[in-house]
């Protein structure tokens, strides 16, 4: 038995990973999914990186769990390096699911293409709290390509404004990337929330990790909502030892 920690990428919260929770747990696993200071609906947006990655850490404290198996997905990656700094002794592996793993550095938007760059700024900028909301276009054609039109705007309906404090933010990440402890990739083979290839989820980002395991499966960037089921089994085979 596997005691997970899901934490969730930009614009989401912690209730995206309700079904595949369900199917982990009637695996006979534990599973948890805190939700990322600044995130959901109706919550001070004012939070810079150091916020999400403590609101994770204290999370994992308060409930004192050990010997964890911690994913982070999107944005979520760089939050779970940042923690695994923190708290290395609490993790057993790290698992990165269409992850971001900056260079030591770096900020989430040096890795993403320059139009995304641009076009953050100007959401960021147009907004009332410097959030940025994701466009329905874009999460109906790059994130949840595998969904049906009714799927992607029922779960689109879920996201709320991101923290664009958190984006920019420059991660030093030296600690981590000398960090023993185990990591996995999760790849969607159809994820085009990045342009595959130049800016590419796999090999871009996952070989940053140097020795890795990596698990792979069809599906969008989204697949916790068009396959939770088969990510759930995923996530399994990435957790295990």
């Amino acid at each position: 038995m596997l005691t997970f920690v899901l934490v969730h990428g930009s614009w989401h919260d912690g209730s995206a990973w309700k079904a595949v929770i369900e199917h982990l747990e009637a695996k006979g696993h534990q599973a948890f999914a805190p939700t990322i200071a600044g995130h959901g609906k109706g919550v001070n947006k004012n939070v810079n990186h150091a916020q999400c990655t403590q609101s994770i850490v204290d999370y994992i404290v308060s409930k004192d769990l050990t010997d964890i198996v911690l994913l982070g997905h999107s944005f979520g990656g760089t939050v779970i390096a940042k923690v695994a700094e923190v708290i290395p002794d609490r993790i057993r592996r790290l698992i990165f699911f269409a992850a971001f793993i900056p260079n030591d550095g770096e900020s989430l938007n040096d890795n993403v293409p320059s139009r995304s760059q641009a076009l953050f700024d100007q959401l960021a900028s147009e907004s009332d709290d410097r959030t940025v909301m994701l466009p329905f276009e874009i999460w109906r054609e790059a994130f949840l390509n595998d969904a049906d039109l009714d799927l992607a705007k029922s779960s689109y309906a879920q996201l709320s404004s991101e923290p664009y404090q958190s984006m920019i933010d420059k991660l030093d990440l030296k600690r981590f990337y000398a960090l023993p402890i185990p990591k996995s990739y999760l790849y969607c083979t159809e994820d085009t929330a990045l342009p595959q290839g130049e800016w590419g989820w796999h090999p871009k980002m996952s070989s940053r990790l140097g020795q890795f395991r990596l698990v792979q499966m069809p599906g969008s960037h989204e697949v916790m909502f068009s396959n939770p089921i088969g990510l759930a089994e995923k996530i399994i085979v990435a957790g295990r030892d």
